[in-house]
């Protein structure tokens, strides 16, 4: 093939055409010999069993499950439990199916060619698009999954033991699914006990700082500032009525004072005239002004008869005088005098004793106002620190009741889970279909084979064909010489043969063919240039 030139259709067509045979053998032979080499392999037999998932029975609204984790995830946890050794030899054993020495092996065939497909209908794939379509509105749940159950398959050489195994790996996935959702249930709802018992004595020792703090600062809390203010300004109007109480009392009580001390001085003087002593001193003026009028007057006249007159009054006090002495039988002459003071006095004595009474109210009045007013006033300036105390505190508080609250909760809904649970309401897994006995081979896959030696033995012989045509250095066409000897190419005299074959052959621009599908050139007559 000459490289000097762009080739045309024409000529890689001419290429298959000389190169078929060196194609098509081996893509004939290469099936052939891929299906008689599966018979070199031991056949393995595949049995399957379907379980179906059965969602919850009780709605969501009212019971929220436990168990949240992702439905393939559990699916593949609860595979890879019951492979498990220690889950295995209990099933080997009771199923005969190895000697006691050849368990290791059978547990590692087993873990190696069990396998846990979900099954995905129609049905759940136009539920995960509606679950794609409707994310952006609601958060899909577990529970939501689009996958109704899964196969268990297992491949073994032995069919009846396939299926043995392929049924009792598929009742140990489901008795595994009910105990671990009640495990977990279970052991949400004991831990979650635990976290609220935790939260409940973490609440109880915020309230009790809380408590003790109120009692130490009883009535400086910040919900007592206003009750402090309306305390403060009503102090300060008792205490300042009060005051006027006091001065008002003390106003009086002067007042009255000054009253008795007229009174008194008044009582005094009227005393001064009934004394026996003072009369008898009036009685000698009297007598000695009646004297000198007489001298001067006669009897008739006024001064005369009024001198006379007072002289006998005086006299008659006299009398009374010593006739009450005589009669009296006092020692204390200040008792008497007291004895004898006039009610208005007396009642003047009595309004400086209220007076003075009301004074000593009003003062002690005066000093527990103060003091209480003192204890306002030291609470309303204290009180910026113990509301920041106070805050502390009680936002602690608040979050550890939240903290409780929202526990309790949760303990509540895991209870009504493990209930749930525990009374096989929840999700449950059913043994749609047991294993069935395989009648053909899974492996090997002998139509798969031929089809893959086809395709090899296609691959070959074209890669053969190719390497053929490229060094192939044969000249077979004009286009060739022109190329290959780069001058213009003025006539070709064409081979003239007896036989049909070479006619054709040399049609398609060959000579002879040999088995490789390689001409014998031809010389062909050229003019010269």
């Amino acid at each position: 093939m000459s490289e000097n030139r762009e080739l045309t259709m024409d000529d890689y067509l001419a290429m298959v055409k000389r190169r078929l045979k060196v194609i098509l053998i081996p893509a004939l032979l290469a099936p052939l010999a891929g299906f008689l080499a599966s018979y070199a392999f031991a056949p393995k037999y595949t049995s399957q069993s379907t379980v179906l998932v059965e969602g919850q029975k009780v709605p969501d609204n009212y019971v929220q499950s436990v168990i949240t984790a992702d439905f393939t995830q559990r699916v593949q946890t609860l595979s890879q439990e019951v492979l498990s050794p220690s889950r295995l030899r209990p099933m080997i054993e009771n199923l005969g199916l190895a000697k006691p020495d050849d368990e290791n092996k059978l547990i590692s065939e087993i873990q190696q060619n069990m396998t846990v497909e979900p099954v995905v209908t129609s049905m759940s794939a136009a539920a995960v698009q509606a679950g794609i379509s409707g994310a952006k509105k609601k958060k899909q749940s577990s529970t939501d999954e689009p996958v109704p159950g899964f196969n268990v398959n297992y491949t073994d050489s032995n069919p009846g033991r396939a299926q043995k195994i392929c049924n009792a790996m598929t009742s140990l996935i489901v008795d595994e699914n009910l105990r671990s959702r009640a495990s977990v249930a279970q052991g949400t709802t004991e831990f979650l006990g635990r976290q609220v018992d935790d939260a409940k004595r973490s609440l109880d020792e915020q309230e009790a700082k809380l408590a003790a703090f109120k009692r130490q600062y009883m009535g400086q809390l910040p919900s007592d500032i206003d009750n402090n203010m309306r305390m403060l300004m009503s102090l300060n109007s008792q205490l300042d009525a009060s005051t006027q109480t006091l001065s008002r009392a003390q106003q009086d009580k002067a007042y009255t004072e000054s009253m008795l001390a007229q009174q008194i001085s008044s009582w005094k003087s009227s005393l001064s005239s009934t004394n026996p002593q003072t009369l008898q001193t009036q009685l000698t003026q009297l007598q000695g002004q009646l004297l000198q009028l007489q001298a001067r007057y006669t009897e008739d006249y006024p001064d005369v008869i009024k001198t006379k007159a007072d002289i006998a009054e005086v006299e008659k006090k006299l009398k009374e005088i010593n006739a009450a002495a005589a009669a009296a039988n006092t020692s204390d002459s200040a008792d008497k005098a007291s004895a004898s003071e006039p009610p208005e006095i007396r009642q003047l004595r009595l309004q400086i004793h209220q007076y003075q009474g009301v004074i000593d109210q009003a003062t002690l009045d005066q000093k527990r106002l103060q003091s209480q007013i003192g204890i306002y006033q030291s609470r309303t300036s204290m009180s910026p620190n113990v509301e920041e105390q106070y805050k502390l505190l009680t936002r602690d508080n608040d979050n550890a009741q939240a903290f409780y609250k929202d526990l309790l909760a949760k303990k509540s809904s895991a209870a009504l889970g493990t209930s749930m649970e525990s009374q096989q309401q929840g999700e449950q897994m059913h043994i749609l279909s047991t294993a069935g006995l395989p009648e053909s081979p899974t492996f090997p896959n002998r139509p798969l084979l031929a089809a893959g030696g086809l395709g090899v033995g296609l691959a070959f012989g074209l890669i053969i064909a190719i390497w053929l045509e490229f060094s192939d250095k044969s000249i077979r066409t004009e286009k060739d010489a022109a190329s290959v000897m780069d001058l213009p190419l003025l006539i070709s005299v064409p081979w003239l043969g007896e036989e049909e074959e070479d006619l054709a052959a040399h049609a398609n621009g060959n000579g002879r063919r040999r088995f490789w599908g390689r001409g014998e050139p031809k010389e062909h007559e050229n003019v010269e240039v």
